[in-house]
């Protein structure tokens, strides 16, 4: 089966203030690496829109009312120090919780085998009561639940080699027996997350990396701490928040991680769902702020959901 690729134009619509990392070109270099020749098997979807339900599987009513109270008009507007909203923003956060529940539906349908969400803004941050990091809505734990709910997945994973440790997302499997989140991250670093010893009604299982940790660190927390906790868990659906400020020339951060590492682990991950879960694998785009590794990041990625 192919690998389906969900994107929409207003998730070029999100405007951010100048010079802020999470800016349009970071979709542009993306949709322009997966241009080769090499993907043309993809299956390409325009995303939905949310609807307020899907939202409230995670969110609180009182924080998705702030979020669209606060939808402006022109300018911007602020939810956090570093989390602004533009007229556009509002749609494209609705059409990234769209594309990743999508993605879910044409996964349990049979239509595709797995699929990357190629969507901003990022989601992983996003408290179930707050904004942060840039994000609004959690698009892969709204996700999640919504696998969970529409198609009974009882044993839903999400695995976070993003830089940044998913707050947000662990907030979630904290409070949700039945869900498993996983996360390789820089510590210390924002938002200062992610303990070894932290737990909660779901499985938490956190890899915290030390500042130039490199390729063999990363390869060996995922060898040693998080692929045999995935497999002992027996996922039925794989959800993966694909952050790529991991990379070396990433500004952000300093992990020191490669092309080559996001392949090998996007493709031991997607051994792992063939073996427990039919191949059923959503992923969704987080963070990522070189330019000039970004796009070439995102494809070694996508090439491996496509083998």
């Amino acid at each position: 089966m192919p690998t389906g690729l969900f994107f929409h134009i207003d998730c070029l619509s999100h405007e951010t203030p100048a010079g802020h990392p999470e800016c349009v070109d970071r979709l542009n270099v993306i949709l322009s690496a997966l241009e080769a020749d090499r993907f043309s098997a993809l299956k390409r979807y325009d995303a939905p829109l949310a609807g307020r339900d899907k939202l409230e599987l995670v969110h609180t009513s009182d924080y998705i009312d702030h979020v669209f109270d606060l939808d402006p008009d022109g300018g911007m507007a602020m939810l956090d120090p570093d989390t602004h909203m533009s007229p556009g923003s509002l749609t494209a956060a609705l059409r990234a919780v769209g594309a990743a529940c999508d993605a879910v539906d044409r996964v349990m349908a049979g239509e595709i085998e797995n699929a990357f969400c190629a969507v901003r803004p990022p989601g992983h941050h996003a408290e179930p009561d707050q904004a942060m990091g840039f994000c609004l809505f959690n698009t892969v734990a709204i996700a999640a639940l919504y696998a969970r709910k529409n198609h009974f997945q009882h044993r839903v994973a999400i695995v976070d080699f993003d830089v940044h440790h998913g707050n947000g997302t662990q907030t979630v499997a904290t409070k949700n027996k039945g869900l498993f989140y996983a996360s390789s991250h820089q510590s210390p670093l924002y938002p200062g997350t992610g303990h070894v010893q932290d737990n909660g009604a779901g499985v938490i299982v956190n890899a915290p990396l030390a500042a130039g940790s490199g390729s063999k660190a990363f390869r060996h927390a995922y060898e040693e701490r998080v692929f045999p906790a995935l497999r002992e868990f027996k996922p039925d659906f794989l959800f993966v928040s694909a952050g790529f400020d991991g990379h070396a020339l990433d500004p952000l951060a300093d992990l020191m991680l490669t092309e080559d590492d996001y392949h090998w682990v996007t493709r031991e991950l997607k051994e792992i769902a063939r073996e427990y879960c039919h191949g059923r694998l959503v992923s969704c785009l987080e963070g990522g702020y070189n330019l000039s590794v970004l796009g070439e990041s995102a494809a070694a990625h996508v090439a491996a959901l496509m083998e």
